[in-house]
């Protein structure tokens, strides 16, 4: 038996106040870079908190401030507001754009995921470099996803949670259109991928194959 005073005791297994918890997920999130599951916030907080129900009000404290708790994938993180992201660029490192064959087979993969590279070339009309899919695994917008039941068992490609996070997207559902994604300087004014069968050119292409940027 607890030497401890019975009230002591229970204390113990009682979840803290609503306001507490709600407090605790804020400085969860807060000391996080990468987004938080809410069994992974739930797990470093008292027994018998409700993440979920913190996490609800904490959104609802920050709506309409200049950071915002936001739906990544299946993480909840803090993230600047949509309105104000043009305060940030001055703090952004120089980005390097994306060659066409990294566009084409990027947008293929988020697009039509889960995907394989026979289906990649396919909609492109062209074969996909080795070079291409290694740079967007190490860039971490891509991942390897489960293999097809289908002879050969091919490997298939999603987007990451780091893609999703990038756009500010809660699920691939969500994906940005070709307006979006010219602003962010990933689409120049070349037909948006996926959108016309065989449209990448197979010589002029060649090279373009081999460098993941231009």
């Amino acid at each position: 038996m607890s030497d401890l005073p019975d009230d002591i005791t229970e204390s113990l297994f009682e979840a803290p106040p609503m306001a507490e918890q709600e407090r605790m997920v804020e400085a969860i999130l807060f000391a996080t870079a990468e987004p938080q599951s809410k069994l992974q916030i739930e797990n470093r907080m008292p027994h018998g908190s409700d993440a979920a129900e913190a996490l609800v009000h904490l959104r609802k404290r920050y709506a309409g401030r200049g950071v915002q708790v936001v739906k990544v994938g299946d993480g909840w993180a803090f993230r600047t507001a949509p309105d104000l992201g043009y305060l940030m660029h001055h703090e952004s490192t120089e980005t390097r754009k994306l060659s066409r064959a990294g566009i084409e087979t990027l947008a293929i993969i988020a697009y039509h995921q889960p995907v394989t590279r026979s289906e990649i070339e396919e909609i492109r009309g062209v074969s996909v470099s080795r070079g291409t899919l290694d740079m967007l695994l190490e860039l971490d917008w891509i991942k390897l996803g489960r293999r097809r039941m289908t002879p050969g068992r091919p490997v298939t490609f999603i987007v990451t949670q780091v893609f999703l996070d990038h756009f500010g997207l809660e699920s691939a559902r969500d994906l940005p259109g070709v307006r979006e994604l010219r602003d962010a300087g990933l689409l120049d004014n070349r037909p948006p991928p996926g959108m016309a069968l065989g449209m990448a050119d197979e010589d002029g292409d060649e090279d373009q194959q081999e460098d993941m940027f231009d």
